[in-house]
């Protein structure tokens, strides 16, 4: 199970990584060319995060980070060590 968030299942997808030369039209070049494509693996931004569970335990799992902005998991508060009487 690595590389893929464990609320959503988001994993690592293929894609192309396009190279480029040339200087574009609009800036007064003949305009850009294709030299090269290659595969490319496009990875998740996920997260080792303190989730707080419904029944009231924390446990720590990889989130990525669209599940974490969204609210999909809710972060563990972290205690006071102690707290000083009065």
């Amino acid at each position: 199970m690595a590389r893929v968030c464990e609320v959503c299942g988001k994993r690592a997808q293929m894609g192309n990584s396009v190279e480029t030369r040339g200087k574009a039209k609009y800036l007064g070049g003949v305009g850009t060319k294709i030299t090269g494509i290659t595969r490319r693996q496009f990875r998740p931004n996920l997260q080792r995060v303190r989730v707080a569970t419904p029944d009231g335990g924390v446990k720590t799992m990889k989130v990525c980070t669209q599940c974490i902005r969204s609210g999909m998991v809710r972060k563990a508060v972290k205690q006071k060590p102690f707290k000083l009487p009065g």
